[in-house]
């Protein structure tokens, strides 16, 4: 079946607010080499770059990106001048997301007439909560079963086949499209910001979140792997006419303003841009969301976590991806052709030169797998599970070879909140479902663990976890005995 859909916004309108915002979408992006491929020794013969950087356009010539996205939702007015835009949305309302090839002529040739895949994410805007986002998921995933946090409008959508949502991942959807065709596709976000927000005195400010957009082509074999483009928006979500209601209260808040301090802010556009702005900087994918597939890469080893190690064994296009996920994607195209032993051929120095000082030293970090050492660690075992094996021993099974299972918690900030986020991991539950962590005293008092007595714990201590449930709400207390 068709669907024919008549656009909300005039072409006129959006034009403008493309012309409105094209600076805005070409501020901080770096300069791009060309697509050349680069041997060891152009890379290692560092003066090459330079000579190349020389050859460059100027910042100030019009650049213009391969792809452009426009989510129909206005931008609110209360952001300041070379701020990023912020987009207020409401919870499960189905907004339009204009996918448009803005190729200059002859550019990318290898896909006009194709199909392209487009991989739509909703992610943490705050790198704290990036680095939780596991714990954070599952906990969303435990509060509300069954339900997605991004889905897409189908029949609302146009231009799009093979539409797909990965039951294990909530929070993306992909699809294929025609560059060369008139295509929209319209999504929905399901959760909304305050759900993140640690619940302490009520009416608590709702975290950022941003809608991220990734788009591949075709390789030989068929896959969707070869980056060509990302770019993301930040927003807000609240729950229905919430954010109607938040972008009056944004407006009449300007409106009484002084002119010259209305000056300091960005007007209000009615569409908003998705930049490449700091895209993979600020934001990373769920942990172990993948590209293609679920299957592993052979030249990854999975064995830590969401940021697996590169292998000598991995090829030009493993290196690509990891270079992708662990939040490289700027200097793909210098390692086009670069395999894993090659990359990791490369000395301290070399890539500190290649990358710049800060992602420089990220870059050798990850590429030699190191690991810092927390600054405390705990283990920690369920009562329950001791009360059980206790018992099996006293009805004379397993007698003599009875053990109890430990789980070792790494913690770095040394703080009540680092311990309830960790503890929740490793219950998979929410951290706002944990009231309060007591530590078991003299006389067995509860003392209320605080930041200083985290302080002061002795490295590789051994606790046993018992829950108590809270009276106030559905949360629990957890016990450290």
């Amino acid at each position: 079946m068709a669907w024919a859909l008549k656009l909300p916004l005039a072409d006129e309108v959006i034009e403008s607010g493309l012309v409105q915002d094209f600076d805005a979408s070409l501020s901080g992006i770096g300069q791009e080499l060309g697509a050349g491929a680069y041997s060891m020794s152009d890379v290692l013969a560092l003066p090459i770059f330079k000579q190349e950087e020389s050859n460059l356009p100027p910042d100030d010539e019009n650049k213009v990106l391969p792809f452009q996205y426009v989510l129909c939702a206005a931008t609110s007015p209360a952001v300041k001048l070379h701020e990023e835009t912020l987009t207020y949305l409401n919870q499960g309302q189905s907004y339009e997301i204009r996918m448009l090839d803005n190729r200059k002529m002859g550019e990318l040739p290898e896909i006009t007439g194709k199909m392209v895949k487009s991989i739509i994410r909703v992610v943490f805007h705050d790198r704290r909560l990036q680095y939780t986002e596991h714990q954070q998921l599952e906990g969303w995933r435990w509060n509300r079963p069954g339900d997605r946090i991004l889905d897409l409008d189908i029949p609302m959508s146009v231009g799009i086949t093979d539409p797909r949502a990965n039951p294990t991942q909530l929070n993306t959807v992909e699809f294929l499209w025609d560059p060369s065709k008139r295509t929209s596709v319209f999504i929905q976000v399901h959760c909304i910001s305050t759900e993140f927000t640690m619940r302490k005195h009520g009416g608590e400010k709702g975290v950022p979140f941003r809608i991220q957009i990734d788009t591949f082509k075709e390789n030989e074999s068929g896959e969707y792997t070869e980056h060509l483009h990302s770019a993301s928006c930040q927003v807000k979500v609240f729950k229905p006419k919430g954010a109607d209601r938040k972008q009056k209260t944004d407006r009449e808040k300007m409106e009484k303003r002084a002119p010259q301090e209305k000056e300091k802010y960005q007007p209000s556009y009615e569409t908003t841009i998705l930049t490449e702005n700091a895209v993979f900087l600020q934001c990373s994918p769920w942990p172990e969301a993948t590209y293609v597939n679920n299957s592993p890469s052979p030249g990854f080893n999975s064995s830590r976590s969401s940021f697996p190690n590169l292998l000598p064994t991995a090829t030009p296009q493993d290196a690509q991806q990891w270079l992708h996920r662990n939040r490289f994607s700027p200097f793909c195209r210098l390692f086009t052709n670069f395999s894993g032993a090659d990359l990791l051929k490369l000395t301290r120095e070399d890539v500190i030169q290649i990358c710049g000082p800060a992602d420089g030293i990220r870059l050798f970090n990850a590429l030699k797998g190191r690991v810092v050492r927390p600054r405390l660690t705990i283990y920690v075992c369920q009562e329950s599970q001791q009360v059980r094996e206790q018992q099996k021993q006293e009805n004379g099974d397993g007698a003599g070879s009875t053990f109890y299972v430990y789980h070792a918690i790494y913690l770095e900030d040394l703080t009540a909140v680092e311990l309830t986020e960790k503890i929740a991991q490793l219950f998979s539950i929410s951290p706002q479902q944990i009231s309060q962590i007591f530590k078991q005293g003299p006389t067995g008092i509860h003392v209320l663990v605080s930041d200083e007595m985290i302080q002061n714990f002795q490295d590789e201590a051994c606790f046993v976890l018992d829950t108590m449930k809270a009276e106030a709400n559905d949360s629990y207390h957890i016990i450290l005995k």
